[in-house]
This record gives C-alpha cells, structure tokens and sequence, in this order.
C-alpha cells in the first residue's frame, strides 16, 4: 500500500507540475531573457519585464512565448516528482513523536530533497535555458541553435561531450537547494501556522496564503543562484576554448563587478511573478488531485 501511494504520489506531482508549468512558462522566458539582459555591452538600454515580453509577441508572435515548453515540462517529469516525494519521505523520517519536525529541519530536508532532485533534472533544465536563449538570437536575425528539444540534446552531446548536459550544474544545485529550502519548508510550516492558528481549515484558503508565502521565501533565497545558473548554462565554449565565465564564483564576481550587487536579483519581480503563480497553482492542484485520490493532505 505504502508503494502504490508513493506511485500515486509520484503520478500526482508531475501532473500538477505540468499544469502550473504550462500555465506561468511566458514569465519564466521573460525572466530568463532579463537575466542574460546586461551580459552583452549593446544591451545597455533599460529593459523592463513588460517590454521585453511585448518585443517577443510583436516581433515573434505570441507562440514565441512557449518557446522550451516541451523541455521545461520534460525537467518536472524528473524534478518535481523527487523532490516533493523525498521531501515528504525525509520528513517522516526525521519526525519526532510529539509530531513535525522543526523549521530548521524542515529546510534542511528540503534543501537535501530539491538538490538529488535537481542532479538528474539538470540536463533538461540546461535544454530549457538554451532554447529560451535561441529566440533572443532570432530576434537579432540570427540562426537558432537548435531546431527543438531532441536536436539541442545531441548538438550539446556532439559539441560539448555528455559531460556539457551537466554544464552548470554546481550553480543549479545551491539554487535548488534554497528555493526547496525556502518552498517546501515555508510551505509546510506556513500552512500548519494557518490551520493552528484557526485562520483557516486545511482548504483551498489554506493552500493560497502557504503557497503566497512559500514563494516570497524561494525567491528571496534563490535570486542570486538562478542569474549566475542562467548566465553559466548559456555560455557556450567558443572556438578557441576560451568562456566569459570559468566557475560560478567567476560569474557571481564578474557580475557584481560589472553590473553591480543589485545585478544578483536582477529579474526578482519576474521570478517571484513566475515562482508565485507557479507554486499557488502547483500546491492548490496537488493538494485537490491528493484529496480526489483518496490521499491525506501535504
């Protein structure tokens, strides 16, 4: 019984992750294109999230803005599944007697949970940042790079060897490690808060103020981790070998030193306007498939 419940879990998680990814997938591109917004010197006019998403529907077309869905959807079929499932598989390990464990082991649980999860998903993720970079270069009148997800596997494979799926992979850890840290703690311990303190039962209500919460929280911690993995998983080697960046301190240092500390959380709004939506409908989706299955709560 345990196993068809972690089986039904697993099928429930990658359901509800597919449907807040297609839904909050437009904001994720403009994020990415404001994050690489600076890396090149012509870029220097200010660009704000509102522009850039409507140069993309007036000079691509609306559908530009789906550009890496299969990818991004192919990422949370690995990613969201393990980290939610561990999570929940650590927490009842580490659980006491006298009920749920702390906040600060409820981080560290989730940290631990996001980062194994983030290792097998990084090579979907990598894909995802490519392809969302590629319609940046049509914009300027360039050739993609690749021509869908499957061509974008072997391209990097050929070009870069097996090991480049993994390229920025040290940077893609620490951010999953803060932004499970930040959402699954701040999930779990917010929505406890809500429902002890009789602001509400464990409902739809309850589910909307934890998920508004945990998404703050994910933001906050992850901003600096996701411009430095964005920047380090787009470079790619140039003919002579040499990169922009050699590590993600490099990055993180030549950033600052560039654009200044602000530069960390460049792309905040965006990401909090992506990460919000995505963990209100995510979580209020789990949550309901969970109920409808027969399962207890989160």
């Amino acid at each position: 019984n345990q196993v068809d419940n972690t089986h039904t879990k697993i099928l429930l998680t990658s359901l509800s992750a597919m449907v807040a990814e297609s839904t909050t997938f437009p904001i994720d591109l403009i994020k990415t294109r404001l994050q690489l917004h600076g890396e090149s010197l012509s870029s220097t006019r200010p660009t704000g999230a509102f522009q850039i998403g409507l140069d993309i529907i007036r000079q691509q077309g609306p559908l530009c803005l789906y550009k890496g869905l299969s990818p991004a959807i192919l990422r949370h079929l690995f990613y969201t599944p393990i980290r939610i499932v561990g999570y929940e598989h650590l927490r009842s390990v580490i659980s006491s007697d006298n009920g749920s464990p702390s906040i600060i082991g409820k981080a560290v649980v989730g940290g631990i949970s996001g980062s194994m999860a983030q290792v097998i998903a990084s090579p979907a993720d990598l894909v995802k940042v490519r392809m969302q970079a590629d319609s940046q270069m049509m914009r300027k009148g360039l050739q993609p790079r690749y021509s869908g997800p499957i061509d974008a596997f072997n391209k990097i494979i050929k070009a870069e060897g097996f090991q480049g799926l993994w390229k920025g992979v040290f940077p893609n850890i620490q951010r999953a490690f803060l932004v499970n840290m930040g959402e699954l703690a701040c999930y779990d311990h917010a929505k406890q808060f809500v429902i002890k303190s009789k602001i509400a039962e464990d409902n739809v209500y309850a589910h909307t103020l934890a998920s508004i919460m945990s998404g703050l929280a994910a933001t906050s911690l992850s901003c600096p981790a996701d411009v430095v993995k964005t920047r380090m998983m787009n470079q790619t080697a140039k003919k002579e070998g040499n990169v922009l960046y050699r590590s993600s301190y490099d990055c993180l240092v030549k950033t600052v030193k560039v654009e200044g500390i602000r530069a960390l959380w460049k792309g905040f709004f965006p990401t909090w306007a992506r990460l919000g939506p995505w963990q209100f409908v995510f979580w209020v989706s789990y949550e309901k498939f969970r109920k409808l299955a027969g399962l207890s709560s989160f």
